[in-house]
């Protein structure tokens, strides 16, 4: 009986443990207890009563005969007992997780577009690997991100592997407050009220117990450290979900991954519009069209979008159609709808949570511009630093990191958008509408009048032009005139924009005559002659912009504008310089890429606070090296003497950090912005370091003492028309130019090779686009080199590094190529992104098996049949465009893995063709656009080899 004693006490131990840790873990509201466990507890209440009651027969016993019929039935409850015991341990746990259909599902709407779906699966992506821990999903304010996070949520509901708790994070943000909220939804309270971190430690060791955990925080408008609250991210497959406006916020809680929502598309917005109008509800014909008008107006904001249709619910009549698209017209903070209250506040909330009044005057700033107009980002700080948002640094540079830096800050909020046009490689901005609109309107407070883009043929009557205005902006509309006796009476007025108004010939000249104030003056792209002599009475005026004034011939005198910093005239019709120009000892800016024909002397060296000069006249040397805080320099050379002496000296004396220098053989016969415009050159804004040589002679085989001399930083070189050279090979100062990334070459009609095969030059290594135009006489990439009488281009004389860089290869109209490059060369295109051939119209191949341009055709048929059965790839081409190749047969003799393609244009190329058993390897990637198929066998000849795939072409032609 005590041995039976002794092992039923072990059991009721055992009973207590199980007990306790069931209420623990069933007291979180995230675990049940299992059958077994609780089939265990009621076997042991009832073993315990047998014990108990068998103690007692025991002790009531008084013969001892009665003891030997006591026995068996000790025994037989010493095993139960011992058996309940064992049973006790639970390898497989006391609980189960509480998932599925016992958690609560959120209320949601329809997804609508395929970057939803897409924004999902990325999400989802993340949520299912090992090395992803935390996931910032961000966009501007009313885009749809808790609408996307509530469908993540109840997916993960219904998920048998995921526990999920939603947290709304309050504007009025606490660690305390975040503590008690988490705590709450995963149903128990904390203790400890005022202690946060025993709070933390607290929350952090109940979801360390938890499996599988996700934890969605929407809404989160600053960063906060996690341990600080007690979120165990990365801990026991533990995720995090944050719904933020701001990128820098996902980053600075360190998330893995960033998904940015972004608004939906043209026809997604109309989805979206008539679901919320009313399903099944069809418009009549002519309100129809007015409907979408006001759905585009919404720039695919969802939660504009639906306002609006919410509030044109029900109506027919077109007059109220009419009325509300003429509201949207109107700034959105002044309309007494919905539109006016919810859009809004959610946009104005963004804009006060900038905190920093420089950030928020830069963003309403943006609203000068016209709706939906793509701002260059360089020209906006060069506003920035007009209006004093970015002054007061040290030099130009400073100014122009620290405009960029608030720029990405109103980018990462989502305050304005990243626009990168291909064409010119450059950065914009552009501002959606409905925050347009919200910043017209905050920024009448700080008195601006905005009516640019409005295609106002007459300027405002005076009546609007406000004493206390500060800011105009008439930019970009159809002013031809201003009444000749108009003089606005603007004391305080410091900024007007009339720039982009082309027709605009004449300005009064009374019309400044009461703007004292004035510091900024933007007349670019008007079309005026010349500009009134009350300008020169306005002393306080810091910028004036005239570039683009093709008809401008005269300028008053400048010598009162003693204030003034900047003065761009480029691409003017000014022959002389203004007078007055000497005067300027503040300027720091100056562009006379223009007509000017000739400087006088002294008048550069004067200048002596110039940071950034653009000057198109013959240059004297000596007194461009007197500007010792030059930081940007644009100008031509005539002469190779002058040219290589300016580069010698920079290099010694640490000249100019920026520049784009032009060595010309004649008279400048185009200007940089020509060469911009046209993508002959590119300009990224901030680091510029271009060397354009035209008609020059450069080669080392003229045997000249003093040769041509490349500045060693050189970041972009073209060449035109300089046809003394036969390779890049023959520029002895190529050898140092380590920095060079970007080689474009024009005409040189004596350049047969790119380099040659054993060149040393270290653009092979760097160089990441090159870009070949009309080299008549170019025979292959890579020629023999000719210091060596035997030496060819096959694969044992390649470097391991040539092109290793090479991102960008065009080639346009180089008839007498036939071959691009050699098979042996493949490895080294690691790093190829984009592959553009036109025109070249004995094109035979793009890959061959050797690079010897003499090969016939019929040695390379022949090399075609028993071509390697070594699979190549080109791993990071994106985009492949063939077009104008009337002899092109094949892109190559192996076959080549395309594992990144997402762009193919092949246009008029009627000989092309893949062989069928290579058109799986060929084209790899089964979300490729094809864009254009045209002319071309390959076609037709996919259509006959794979179903599937010529079912692609077909539907994406």
């Amino acid at each position: 009986m005590k041995n039976l004693k002794r092992k039923c006490d072990h059991l009721k131990d055992r009973e207590e443990d199980v007990k306790a840790e069931l209420e623990y873990a069933e007291g979180l509201s995230l675990k049940k207890r299992r059958k077994v466990v609780e089939n265990w507890l009621t076997n042991v209440a009832s073993i315990k009563n047998e014990v108990e009651m068998m103690e007692q027969q025991v002790r009531e016993s008084s013969r001892r005969s009665s003891y030997w019929q006591l026995h068996p039935k000790i025994a037989r409850l010493t095993e139960q007992v011992t058996e309940l015991n064992q049973q006790g341990q639970f390898p497989g746990g006391l609980t189960l997780e509480v998932h599925g259909n016992q958690q609560n599902e959120l209320i949601t709407a329809r997804l609508i577009g395929q970057k939803f779906q897409q924004h999902k699966d990325e999400i989802w992506e993340g949520l299912r690997r090992n090395d992803m821990s935390k996931i910032g999903v961000w966009g501007m304010g009313g885009v749809g991100k808790t609408t996307l996070l509530t469908h993540i949520h109840n997916e993960l509901c219904a998920h048998q592997d995921f526990f999920v708790a939603w947290v709304t994070v309050s504007q009025n943000f606490s660690i305390q407050k975040l503590q008690s909220d988490i705590a709450k939804e995963m149903g128990f309270t904390l203790e400890n009220d005022n202690d946060e971190r025993k709070r933390a430690a607290e929350l952090v060791r109940r979801l360390r117990n938890m499996k599988n955990f996700v934890l969605i925080l929407d809404d989160v408008w600053q960063h906060f450290p996690l341990d600080r609250v007690g979120i165990p991210a990365a801990e026991n497959g533990c995720k995090l979900i944050l719904t933020s406006r701001s990128l820098e916020v996902c980053r600075r809680m360190d998330c893995e991954k960033n998904v940015l929502v972004t608004p939906l598309s043209e026809n997604e917005d109309w989805e979206l519009f008539t679901e919320k109008l009313g399903h099944g509800r069809a418009l009549s014909p002519e309100i129809e069209p007015i409907a979408k008008s006001l759905t585009k107006k919404c720039c695919g904001l969802p939660l504009a979008i639906i306002t609006m249709a919410r509030s044109m619910k029900g109506v027919g009549d077109i007059a109220e159609w009419r009325d509300a698209l003429e509201k949207l017209k109107e700034p959105v903070a002044e309309r007494n709808d919905d539109m006016g209250t919810e859009v809004f506040q959610v946009l104005k909330h963004s804009y006060d949570q900038l905190k920093d009044p420089k950030v928020e005057q830069c963003l309403l700033y943006c609203s000068l511009f016209p709706e939906d107009y793509i701002i260059d980002r360089e020209k906006l700080i060069e506003h920035f630093i007009d209006e004093g948002f970015v002054d007061g640094l040290r030099n130009r540079r400073a100014g122009l990191d620290r405009g960029h830096t608030v720029l990405n800050k109103l980018e990462n909020v989502c305050l304005l958008e990243a626009v990168i046009k291909k064409y010119d490689g450059k950065r914009y901005v552009k501002m959606h509408d409905l925050v347009r609109s919200m910043a017209i309107q905050t920024g009448r407070a700080f008195q601006f009048l905005v009516e640019a883009g409005e295609q106002l043929r007459e300027i405002p009557g005076e009546e609007k032009w406000a004493e206390d205005l500060k800011k105009v902006s008439l930019m970009k509309n159809l002013l031809s005139h201003i009444p000749s006796s108009m003089s606005p009476k603007c004391s305080r007025l410091t900024t007007l924009m009339l720039n982009h108004n082309f027709s605009l010939k004449a300005i009064p000249d009374c019309f400044f005559s009461r703007m004292p104030q004035l510091r900024v003056l933007d007349l670019s792209r008007t079309g005026i002659i010349n500009l009134p002599t009350s300008i020169s009475e306005l002393v306080n005026l810091i910028a004036l912009w005239l570039e683009d004034c093709g008809k401008l011939t005269y300028v008053p005198s400048l010598e009162n504008l003693k204030a003034l910093r900047r003065l761009n005239l480029r691409e003017t019709a000014i022959t002389e310089v203004p007078h007055g120009l000497d005067m300027l000892l503040n300027l720091r800016y100056l562009n006379l890429d223009t007509k000017i024909e000739e400087i006088p002397d002294g008048i550069l060296s004067k200048l002596s606070c110039l940071q950034y000069l653009a000057i198109d006249a013959e240059l004297r040397l000596e007194e461009i090296m007197e500007l010792s805080k030059l930081e940007t320099f644009i100008g031509a050379f005539y002469d190779m003497n002058n040219f290589n002496t300016y580069v010698r000296w920079r290099e010694e004396n640490g000249g100019p950090s920026n520049y784009v220098l032009r060595l010309e053989k004649t008279e400048l016969t185009v200007g940089y912005d020509y060469l911009l415009a046209s993508g002959i050159c590119k300009s990224n804004g901030r680091d510029e370091r271009h060397v354009f040589l035209s008609g020059c002679e450069i080669s080392k085989s003229k045997g000249r003492e003093d040769s041509f001399v490349l500045p060693e930083d050189v970041q972009i070189l073209v060449m035109r028309n300089c046809n003394d050279t036969a390779s890049l090979c023959d520029i002895p100062s190529l050898h140092n130019a380590t920095k060079l990334s970007t080689c474009k070459i024009r005409g040189c009609q004596g350049m047969e090779h790119v380099v040659c095969s054993c060149c040393s030059v270290p653009l092979i290594q760097y160089l990441d686009s090159l870009f070949l135009f009309e080299v008549k006489e170019l025979r292959a990439l890579i020629g023999a080199d000719r210091c060596c009488a035997s030496a060819s281009a096959s694969s044992n004389l390649l470097q391991s590094d040539m092109f290793s860089s090479l991102q960008l290869l065009f080639i346009r109209k180089c008839p007498k190529i036939k071959r691009l490059f050699m098979r042996d060369l493949l490895p080294n295109l690691k790093n190829l992104v984009e592959l553009d051939v036109r025109n070249c119209e004995n094109m035979v191949e793009i890959i061959g098996e050797a690079s010897d341009e003499d090969d016939d055709d019929e040695n390379q048929e022949a090399v075609s049949t028993t071509c390697s059965s070594v699979t190549y790839s080109l791993p990071k081409l994106t985009v492949l465009c063939l077009d104008r190749l009337p002899k092109l047969k094949r892109f190559c003799t192996s076959k080549i893995v395309f594992d990144s393609l997402k762009k193919v244009e092949i246009c008029r190329c009627p000989k092309l063709s893949f062989n069928g058993d290579r058109i799986h390897v060929e084209i790899s990637n089964w979300r490729t656009h094809i864009y254009s198929v045209v002319n071309s066998r390959i076609g037709e000849k996919i259509g006959e080899e794979s179903r599937m795939l010529g079912t692609f072409f077909k539907n994406n032609l």
